[in-house]
């Protein structure tokens, strides 16, 4: 069982390269991206995975602060769960410490919802992830919606977020963020009453 001294793995998934940069599939880069500004640290790959950490507190000076991994995998979405099993490992986090923040297409934009464990919902990342570790560890899940028409699910997530979506990406990315700290310091119900929508 973990405890409030044990750290956390905080990953964000996507694909790596700046083809993929702005796509939505590689939300949770962007909100790892963020967290890592937030604690002052820059991304350096990781000596024990194909991956680039931070490693940083977040929260208050004192015991409610957290000891945290920021992690963005390098190796494509589809084999996210190798690079974080081995940092998990490393790193000595209980599999329950591990968040994944990543794009939900049966979440509407601009909606989050966080959860822990539960099925990967054709999700190559978690599907990765759940494979190597099982799937008790947490979610937060950054809705981005079903494609129009007859898009391909793939065509839709390699795509980069439209400009209306773009208005308010910057916030829904701040708020993400929000949700992740949130979930450290007070817990899953507490960040989910205030974040799930």
């Amino acid at each position: 069982m973990s405890d409030a001294t044990d750290p956390w793995l905080i990953v964000g998934l996507g694909n790596p390269g700046p083809d993929y940069a702005a796509n939505r599939h590689n939300v949770g880069f962007m909100v790892a991206d963020l967290l890592a500004a937030r604690i002052g640290g820059k991304f350096k790959r990781a000596q024990k995975a194909q991956a680039q950490v931070v490693e940083g507190r977040i929260g208050p000076p004192g015991p409610a602060s957290r000891r945290v991994i920021l992690v963005k995998p390098m190796s494509y979405m589809n084999l996210s769960g190798g690079p974080v099993t081995a940092l998990r490992d490393f790193y000595k986090v209980p599999t329950d410490h591990v968040v994944a923040v990543h794009d939900e297409l049966d979440v509407d934009y601009g909606s989050l919802r966080l959860k822990l464990g539960g099925g990967d919902n054709g999700h190559n990342g978690l599907k990765s992830m759940t494979k190597a570790m099982g799937p008790d560890y947490h979610r937060v899940r950054f809705g981005i919606g079903r494609p129009p028409g007859r898009m391909q699910v793939a065509d839709f997530v390699l795509k980069d977020f439209s400009s209306t979506e773009r208005k308010e990406l910057e916030f829904l990315v701040d708020r993400s963020a929000d949700a992740v700290e949130c979930l450290l310091a007070e817990g899953l119900e507490r960040a989910q009453s205030a974040y799930n929508s």
